[in-house]
């Protein structure tokens, strides 16, 4: 599946009522290491279809980084049963990123 753009309009329905696994990915344009770690996201996404990985740009969704405490990017959170689980801030490696899905 290929990564969604979530934003406060459509949180509710993409993130909270999905049912799934949900790795957010916290970025913004101008942030170097979110560069790095996009292109591992969208591999994520692409290799396992029962998980789905939204992109939150925080420039334009600031009171979404907000509610989910969002101080440095980029800032992965993983969420099961719309609850947060695992939050990890800076680049990981694909593998470091795996063990926080559990997958």
């Amino acid at each position: 599946m290929s990564v969604q753009t979530i934003t406060k309009a459509n949180y509710d329905e993409l993130v909270k009522t999905s049912g799934r696994t949900v790795l957010l990915d916290f970025w913004a344009i101008w942030c170097g290491p979110c560069k790095m770690i996009g292109p591992i996201v969208e591999e994520i996404a692409e290799e396992n279809e029962e998980i789905l990985v939204g992109k939150v740009n925080v420039d334009e969704e600031m009171e979404l980084a907000m509610e989910f405490g969002v101080s440095s990017i980029p800032t992965l959170v993983v969420l099961k049963s719309g609850v947060p689980v695992a939050k990890s801030v800076g680049y990981r490696p694909k593998a470091g990123i795996l063990k926080l899905l559990d997958v």
